[in-house]
């Protein structure tokens, strides 16, 4: 079943790469905002902006994989650009909203060593199987959100950054068969891995960071629009099933 997921999302699923100038800013339109939604995408914008320094710890963790740190790169880049495109649009929903300070409070409250050598995961296997669970899981946050909006600007930016998230998974299942092929992480070993950054997604690192910008009460507005819970542990029978 790993196998036959993989196959789906290499086939379709990306929309290749697009930038800020792609987005029709012209259609924005006020009279559909939400304020809860432009809560979750201040915060969202925040984490998305961080991409670039989880990208320079996978450059650490894979210090001798030249190939891989090239992808982590790439990965880190189109993460930073979906934080830009989600704060044009927090400005345009709230001319008030101050991104570079927002992102310093949120850099200053997020101590994480991004130098370490090692992923917290055990192995590179282990990080690769954790990475594949975030970018499907947060394929479906953004899916859900475009679906859950009204505002046309914000669905368009939801939906580039829904597929980017499948290919980005392509991407790290990719590699993590070449990880899996070194290191032959045992079943029950990938397993472990999957189900415990599964139970990750009720801390996840979206929700404790819009603590910084956000009220505790928001927490339960933004999980009723994240419906990908049991997606997620379906891909967990698929780590436990398959031969990879």
């Amino acid at each position: 079943m790993y196998k036959v997921w993989c196959a789906i999302f290499a086939d379709g699923g990306g929309m290749g790469l697009w930038t800020l100038d792609d987005i029709p800013w012209d259609r924005f339109d006020r009279d559909k905002l939400e304020p809860d939604v432009v809560r979750i995408v201040k915060a969202a914008s925040l984490v998305e902006h961080n991409g670039a320094a989880y990208a320079h710890h996978l450059c650490r963790v894979f210090a001798d994989d030249p190939e891989f740190q090239e992808t982590a790169r790439r990965w880190g880049e189109e993460e930073v650009q979906h934080g830009r495109a989600l704060a044009k649009w927090a400005v345009l929903a709230d001319p008030n909203f101050d991104f570079d300070a927002a992102f310093a409070r949120f850099q200053e409250g997020f101590k994480v060593d991004f130098d370490a050598d090692r992923s917290r995961r055990g192995s590179r296997a282990g990080e690769m199987i954790a990475r594949c669970i975030v970018e499907i899981g947060t394929s479906s946050y953004y899916t859900a959100l475009r679906e859950g909006v009204a505002e046309p600007v914000l669905q368009e930016i939801c939906r580039h950054i829904a597929a980017d998230e499948l290919r980005h998974y392509r991407l790290f299942y990719k590699h993590l068969d070449r990880c899996l092929a070194r290191e032959r992480l045992g079943r029950l070993a990938r397993l472990r891995v999957a189900i415990g950054r599964v139970a990750e997604a009720d801390d996840d690192e979206l929700l404790d960071r819009a603590e910084l910008l956000l009220d505790r009460g928001h927490r339960a507005v933004v999980r009723r629009r994240r419906p990908q819970d049991r997606r997620l542990r379906r891909r967990v029978a698929d780590f436990q099933a398959g031969d990879a």
